[in-house]
């Protein structure tokens, strides 16, 4: 599969911009192209209502020299510099800048999807209906395997929210339904086949099968984004995923097949993991199809 004509002009406006200076692509294919920029910067020069689907999951701010368990270890839960908060009001201002981009890029009847835990979610969703999104829904994503509490003084965090909103609440949005109800989802015990799927989703965390390439420290499972991605665009789709992290976002656009990805991330490792994953997965097809 090609990509689209509108999707070569999207990249256009970034590479061959007069004014600023010109950001090329990382990485790019037929379906798939991958920036090591600014998130900001890139979504800034891509023109107005031109994405069917963007998820994000932006750093949770969590980095504060505390501690957590990790396969039975205790392990500090810093994650880097992009993950410390700033103080309350620059993160709820990194928040709004991304998500005023987000608005503006995608399509009136394009939906978007925000992952966190309560440290982010909430400022997301506030700023979400502030900035004159529609949510449609809040899914409570069920973590059977979730790491235990170690202080022994709170309860056992195991879930996280993703809120999906639509950008005009007038558009009609993209929800294949059928496939949500009728598709089969057997990581997922809650899901009772040929029944409306639910907003409560049991779904596992990454498996080790999922990190032999590399990992990311909040890496969301495959079987979680192939259900986002199946339920909320159609072939000739363009995602847009602006804190690409590992790229699960991407490789379950490439295995659900004719959608194109963009993938943004600042640390250059994991676009780089994105990359041999993306490329792994192609050389299995052509073996699959020998």
């Amino acid at each position: 599969m090609k990509i689209n004509n509108s999707n070569e002009k999207l990249l256009e406006n970034i590479s061959k911009n007069g004014i600023q200076k010109p950001i090329y692509p990382y990485f790019t294919s037929t379906d798939f192209t991958l920036y090591h920029a600014d998130s900001l910067e890139i979504m800034s020069r891509l023109p107005e209502n031109c994405i069917d689907m963007i998820f994000a999951d932006p750093p949770y701010m969590l980095s504060n020299d505390g501690f957590s368990c990790q396969n039975g270890k205790m392990v500090s839960v810093n994650k880097g510099k992009w993950d410390k908060s700033n103080g309350f009001e620059d993160d709820l201002n990194f928040h709004e800048a991304w998500l005023k981009q987000s608005h503006r890029l995608l399509k009136p009847e394009g939906t978007l999807w925000v992952s966190g835990t309560y440290h982010s979610i909430y400022q997301c969703g506030y700023l979400i209906q502030k900035l004159g999104f529609h949510i449609l829904n809040d899914v409570a994503w069920f973590k059977p395997n979730a790491a235990p509490n170690l202080s022994c003084r709170f309860f056992t965090a195991s879930h996280e929210s993703l809120i999906w909103a639509r950008k005009d609440k007038n558009a009609k949005h993209i929800f294949n339904y059928e496939t949500m109800k009728n598709g089969k989802f057997p990581e997922d015990p809650i899901k009772k086949e040929e029944t409306q799927m639910r907003s409560v989703w049991s779904i596992p965390t990454s498996p080790q099968s999922e990190k032999e390439l590399g990992k990311h420290p909040t890496q969301k499972p495959l079987s979680l984004l192939k259900r986002i991605v199946a339920a909320s665009t159609n072939e000739g789709s363009i995602i847009l995923d602006p804190f690409n992290g590992s790229g699960t976002t991407g490789i379950a656009s490439k295995l659900l097949g004719n959608r194109n990805y963009i993938g943004i991330d600042m640390n250059k490792d994991y676009i780089e993991l994105t990359r041999n994953k993306y490329e792994q997965l192609n050389n299995q097809k052509e073996l699959f199809s020998i």
